[in-house]
Parts: C-alpha cells; sequence; structure tokens
C-alpha cells in the first residue's frame, strides 16, 4: 500500500499545478484569486476579467495571428516584441530605406507606416459549449469525431458572428473535454510606429537566443487604426486611432526580487499531458529530424543572405522563424534528457495504470498508446522530412498550391466546370502570392538540390517517392551532380517561377500543361507518395492518439479529483502569475534577475553579426544619460526574469505588476527549461523580459520620439 501511494504521489507531482505553473483560462481566474493574492496581486478577479466593463482583458490582444501584444495609450498604441513585428518591418524596409537596421520613429500619425496583413484581434468574451458540444459529438471517435465537431463547431460559430462582423471560434481544452466559444473583434488596419535597430532589438542574435544572461530590446510598437465609430475597418486615410476599452500604465519604479508578476497572453501550444512514448519519439526521432533538416536550411538561406542585402531583406523573416525554432528543438531535447522526464512520464503513467486496477477501470490506456507509437514510429521521420525537406523551396511550396486544381482535373478527366475552375484557380493563385516572397533563385535552386539529397539520405528508402530514379538517372544518391542537374531542368521548365506566365497559366489553364510542367511532375509525385501511402498512417494515428487523450485526461481528472488543471495552450488567451525570481544554473553558476546596459557593453563587438551597438548607444552610455528610467542604483536595467509559465504566443505579453501597470514585454525562455512545453521544471523556469525602462529609454533618449512617451500613463 505505501508503495502504491508513492507511484500516487510521483503522478500528481507532474500533472498538478505549482503556484506558478500553468496557464489558466482568465474566466476562471477566480479558482487562483487566493494564491494570487498571497503572492502580492492587489487587483480584484473583475480587474483582470470582466465582459460587463472593461478589465486588463481588453487590453491584451493577439498581435498577427502568433504573438501577443498590450494597448499603452487610449489612442490605440500597443507595444508587442521586435521579432513579433519583424516580419513587418523587413516589409516595410528596402535597400535604400532600410528600417529594419536603422530602426524608425514615428514623431507624428502622420508618419506611421501601413503594416500590410498585420492584424490585432481583441478578446470579447468567452462562454463554455461543452454541453452543446458533447451532446452533438456523442460517444463518435477517430475520424467521425473530427466531422462532428466540426459541424457543430461551425453552427455556434455562425449564430455568434454577428452576421459576420465578429470572430467566433469554438477550441477544445483539456483534449477534447472541454469547449469554449471565443468571441472577438478583428482590426486590420494596423501601423508601424517604432522600431529599435535590428542590432538592438535582435542583440546577441542566435547566440543569445534562449539564453540568461540578455540584453535584447526586443520589443516594436504599432497603432490599431479603426472607422469614425471606433469598429473595425479596412485600412483607409480618413481611419482614426482605435480607442481601447482599457489601457495599461507603466510603471517606471522598478522590480525587485520576490515583486509579483503576472503575465497575459496567447501561448500557442503546450503538450503537458503528452504520455511517456510520445517524449521518447520527439527526443530520439522527430526533433533531431527537424534539427537536421534546418541545420542544412539555414546554412543556405545564411549564405545568399550575406552576399547580397536584398536577399537579406527578402529573406530574413522567414530565416528568423526558422532559426527560432532549430535552436528551440535542439535546447528541448537536450532538457528533456537531462529531466529523464520520460522515466518520469512512465513512472506517473505506472501510478496512474495502477490506480485504473485498483478501481475497476480501464487498465488498458497505457499499452494501446504504447502500441499506436510503435505502430506510427516507422513513418514519423518520413513525416518530418516531408514537412520540413520536400516543402522547403519556395517552387514546392508554390507547386503544392496547384495541387487541388491538379486533382480535380485529375478526377473529372482533364475537364472542369466554369465555376470549380475558377475555385481552383483562387485558391492557386492566394498560395502563389504568399509564398511568392520567399522566392529569391539562387537560394531556391540550392534549397531544391540540398533538400533532395537529404531526403534521400535520411528517409528509408523503401519509402522514397518513384521520382528519384528521374532525379538520379542511376547514378549515387550521394551524387551532389545529379542533384544539381535536375535542379537546372526542373527550373529551367516550370512557369512557376515566372510570376508574368504564373499568370498567364491562370488565365488560361489547361491540365495538358500542368502536368507536363517539370516543378508540377516532381511535386506530385512527393505528393502522391506521401498523402496516398503515408498520410492516411498519420491521420489514423493522430486519431487514434486523440481519442486516447481525451480518455488519459479524463480520468486523471477523476484520479485528482479536487486539483486545480488547466489545459494545455492552445492559442487562446491565459493568465500566468509568479514573481521575479532568479535561480542558479545547472553548471552552479548563480544568475541574478536582472541585466544592465554595462553588460550589454561588456559583449559589445564592433561590426559583429550579433553584438554591435548603435553609436547613438554608445555615446548616451558613456553620458551615463539614462534620465529618469535608470534603476536606484544608478545603472540603466536592460532586462529581468520571473517564474511565470510561458510558451511560444506569449511572445509581446506584457509583465504586469500587482497594480496592473506595466513592467515590461515578455520574450523569451532560458535554456535549461526548455523542456517546459512538455514539462514544466519548477526549479529552472523562467521567462525572459524585456525591462519597460529599458524600452522607454530608447525611445526617449536614442529614438527621440517624445511624442510617444507623452502619450503614455507613466508612473513613478
Amino acid at each position: 500500500m505505501k508503495k502504491l501511494f508513492l507511484l500516487f504521489a510521483a503522478a500528481l507531482s507532474l500533472q498538478v499545478a505549482k503556484a506558478d505553473e500553468g496557464m489558466w483560462i482568465p474566466m476562471l481566474i477566480g479558482k487562483n484569486y487566493d494564491e494570487m493574492q498571497r503572492l502580492g496581486l492587489r487587483l480584484s478577479k473583475d480587474d483582470i476579467y470582466a465582459i460587463n466593463h472593461s478589465s486588463l482583458k481588453d487590453a491584451i490582444l493577439q498581435f498577427g495571428g502568433g504573438c501577443t501584444a498590450e494597448m499603452i495609450s487610449g489612442q490605440g498604441l500597443l507595444l508587442t516584441n521586435h521579432h513579433c513585428g519583424y516580419d513587418a518591418i523587413a516589409n516595410l524596409s528596402t535597400v535604400e530605406r532600410n528600417l529594419l537596421d536603422n530602426g524608425f520613429w514615428a514623431k507624428s500619425m502622420e508618419e506611421e507606416l501601413p503594416a500590410k496583413g498585420v492584424t490585432a484581434l481583441f478578446l470579447q468574451r468567452m462562454e463554455d459549449v461543452t454541453e452543446e458540444v458533447q451532446k452533438a459529438i456523442g460517444k463518435a471517435k477517430g475520424e467521425e469525431f473530427n466531422e462532428k465537431l466540426e459541424k457543430i463547431a461551425k453552427e455556434i460559430e455562425k449564430r455568434s458572428s454577428d452576421d459576420g462582423k465578429l470572430v467566433a471560434n469554438v477550441k477544445s481544452y483539456f483534449n477534447g473535454n472541454q469547449f469554449f466559444l471565443l468571441i472577438y473583434k478583428r482590426y486590420t488596419d494596423v501601423r508601424l510606429v517604432g522600431t529599435p535597430p535590428k542590432s538592438l532589438g535582435k542583440y546577441g542574435g542566435d547566440i543569445d537566443n534562449w539564453m540568461w544572461p540578455r540584453h535584447t530590446a526586443d520589443f516594436s510598437m504599432f497603432r490599431v487604426y479603426a472607422g469614425k465609430d471606433n469598429q473595425p475597418k479596412a485600412y483607409s486615410a480618413d481611419n482614426v486611432p482605435y480607442h481601447p476599452k482599457k489601457f495599461l500604465p507603466v510603471s517606471i519604479a522598478g522590480v525587485k526580487e520576490g515583486d509579483y508578476a503576472m503575465i497575459m497572453g496567447y501561448p500557442g501550444r503546450t503538450n503537458r499531458y503528452e504520455v511517456s512514448y510520445g517524449v521518447n519519439l520527439a527526443v530520439n526521432v522527430t526533433n533531431p529530424s527537424i534539427v537536421d533538416c534546418r541545420d542544412l536550411r539555414l546554412a543556405i538561406m545564411k549564405r545568399h543572405m550575406d552576399k547580397d542585402k536584398k536577399v537579406y531583406l527578402q529573406l530574413t523573416s522567414s530565416y528568423s522563424r526558422i532559426a527560432n525554432y532549430w535552436k528551440y528543438f535542439i535546447g528541448q531535447t537536450e532538457q528533456l534528457k537531462r529531466l529523464n522526464v520520460v522515466e518520469q512520464k512512465k513512472e506517473a503513467e505506472d501510478a496512474f495504470t495502477a490506480w485504473q486496477k485498483k478501481t475497476g477501470r480501464n487498465a488498458s490506456l497505457m499499452s494501446e498508446f504504447e502500441e499506436a507509437y510503435a505502430g506510427y514510429t516507422p513513418y514519423a521521420k518520413h513525416a518530418v522530412y516531408y514537412s520540413e525537406a520536400f516543402r522547403a523551396p519556395a517552387l514546392t511550396r508554390m507547386a503544392y498550391g496547384l495541387k487541388y486544381l491538379y486533382d480535380a482535373y485529375e478526377r473529372h478527366h482533364g475537364k472542369l466546370q466554369e465555376d470549380t475552375l475558377k475555385k481552383y484557380i483562387n485558391m492557386a493563385k492566394a498560395n502563389y502570392y504568399a509564398t511568392w516572397k520567399d522566392y529569391e533563385a539562387g537560394t531556391d535552386r540550392e534549397l531544391f538540390s540540398e533538400m533532395n539529397r537529404l531526403y534521400y539520405i535520411n528517409v528509408p528508402k523503401s519509402q522514397h517517392p518513384a521520382i528519384y530514379s528521374t532525379i538520379l538517372g542511376g547514378q549515387n544518391g550521394n551524387s551532389k551532380a545529379a542533384y544539381a542537374s535536375y535542379t537546372a531542368k526542373v527550373y529551367g521548365h516550370t512557369f512557376l517561377t515566372d510570376s508574368n506566365k504564373f499568370n498567364a497559366f491562370c488565365k488560361a489553364p489547361s491540365f495538358s500543361k500542368l502536368k507536363s510542367d517539370a516543378a508540377m511532375v516532381y511535386a506530385m509525385s512527393f505528393i502522391n507518395n506521401y498523402s496516398k501511402k503515408y498520410q492516411p498512417k498519420v491521420e489514423a494515428f493522430s486519431n487514434t492518439k486523440a481519442d486516447l487523450a481525451r480518455e488519459y485526461v479524463k480520468e486523471l481528472m477523476i484520479m485528482q479529483k479536487g486539483k486545480k488543471f488547466y489545459p494545455d495552450a492552445n492559442s487562446t488567451m491565459r493568465v500566468t502569475y509568479g514573481t521575479v525570481k532568479s535561480y542558479e544554473k545547472v553548471d552552479g553558476i548563480e544568475y541574478n534577475y536582472f541585466t544592465t546596459l554595462d553588460g550589454l557593453m561588456a559583449k559589445y563587438k564592433p561590426n559583429d553579426e550579433d553584438f554591435d551597438v548603435p553609436s547613438d548607444l554608445i555615446k548616451l552610455y558613456n553620458d551615463r544619460n539614462y534620465g529618469r528610467y535608470a534603476d536606484a542604483d544608478g545603472t540603466l536595467h536592460t532586462c529581468f526574469i520571473t517564474n511565470n509559465d510561458i510558451t511560444g504566443g506569449n511572445s509581446g505579453s506584457p509583465v504586469i505588476n500587482a497594480n496592473g501597470e506595466l513592467i515590461g514585454a515578455a520574450f523569451d525562455g532560458n535554456w535549461e527549461a526548455m523542456s517546459g512545453d512538455i514539462a514544466f521544471d519548477k526549479k529552472y523556469k523562467r521567462t525572459i523580459v524585456c525591462d519597460v525602462r529599458y524600452i522607454l529609454f530608447l525611445i526617449d533618449k536614442m529614438g527621440h520620439a517624445k511624442n510617444l512617451v507623452k502619450e503614455m500613463d507613466i508612473r513613478d
């Protein structure tokens, strides 16, 4: 009995939230309120989330679809990360007017620049629709579950969207055991207001990425515009600044260790309820495969970007995204191994199975997981390489966009009705022009050649598409000459590398022209091989895994009845709370909770890609011209760390003090806790924050944008 109790305790230690662990649903934050107050919070529950009056939720928005931002003035001014605004800043830059490298500050609203394609999504309310959804789904499993969920979700979303004026999303929580309807307003007129130069906004580059200590000024500023009625409206010169229901006052009082810290934002995805078999697969197959593909992809891109500034501006945003998660998967694998997460989860699963047996429940659940993963593992590497290698070149992605037209022609023997043809041509155009910005001929050709070679070497030969016999022409699979020769043939005999030829095809499409195009012949061989032979296996595994995971989480919540559970991140608004907190690194090095401009200058290397700084900053540093943004000790703090629980998607999230004031912008996690999306590590998990005083210093003293400082509610 004692052994069984210890097993139960092990399971609880892995699954039950600690004070600083958890990404909590704001509508239900009341259950955490006592703990939040104990840590220092001085706000009420309604100050955080309310639908009948303004609350903190109204100051937080999802920015650009993958980040978080916060309102910091009553005139629609928002703060987010530099890396969140990176794509928009790069798109607005030219070789002659390089905003990305040189920085930009609008000294008036008239100088603000439209950021095409950037959106701002504001949550209006949440509603629990679990009962309605579960009634519609019944006991369905697998693909039937997905189909029924999609059907009822569309019905709920349609009736809740106010004839399309609102964005309505039904989202799944706790692996399909709970469902919420989220109602948003989407604003599409968003304009660039300010950004520090890249040398500061990305200070440390990939060397410092995911590391502490950190000195990065990872912030940028935009403004949301609306119609004169404050409602969403497409870009117009007549639009006016959006007036938010709530914006965050800014505190320059500084932080000290132990201070309350709360983060609200849109974390993208975690998988904390993953079983040991899934972690084992990630550590030994999927993560290393992703890293191998991205290693080569990044090396090729960088060579071409270093040679030509125009290529650099064109590809730098894509390069940064790829590099960010290249390093993430390296770190995650290392930390999952260091923390023995597979073994810890296995121990918890043994306790779970023991409880199931004792209570007469489904004690075969874990063995069913084991069987599902065993069946999928032989194809896992192929799935990664199909995504990360085959789809790496822009040409392949452009060809993929014509897949649906190709399939329709094939189904209808080369003849399509006009409305059907128009639908697929429009789909192809949308994909083509979304991808075209990433097409740079020299880079793309080398990617195409080398990724085909990497795919051949690492994916089991029994799973290769038939096109490899044409690619190699009888030569050795390692022959770079064979891949280069085939690459020249494909790029020389396709209409996809010329936008004029692509447009001409769209005006007069034909199946004969499509199926004779060299890029389409190549792409369809890969696509058909994967979609017909391996995608069904991947989808069957995904459905089985989802069914098992749904039951697993449901059973865990029964087993641990009375405990506070939080759902995995799913790109919806969450609240996380903790404190400003230093930590001791794995090798025994003691780290302070903050960094300073002195530390930044200690790393400074003139003309270095990662550690150069602008001359204006050097002068301000030498003069110690920090103004009111200096700390009490006279130094300028650049960043600090907290023990908040965040993940990707939280980038740009406000870090809020006990009084509801902005103290910084969250932008990263630390290397020692990169296992966090799967296993939270209370000892090492830290959130890296750009201190708002450093942000204001750069806006004011270096950017001379006092107009923006005056716009904010700054509190000493």
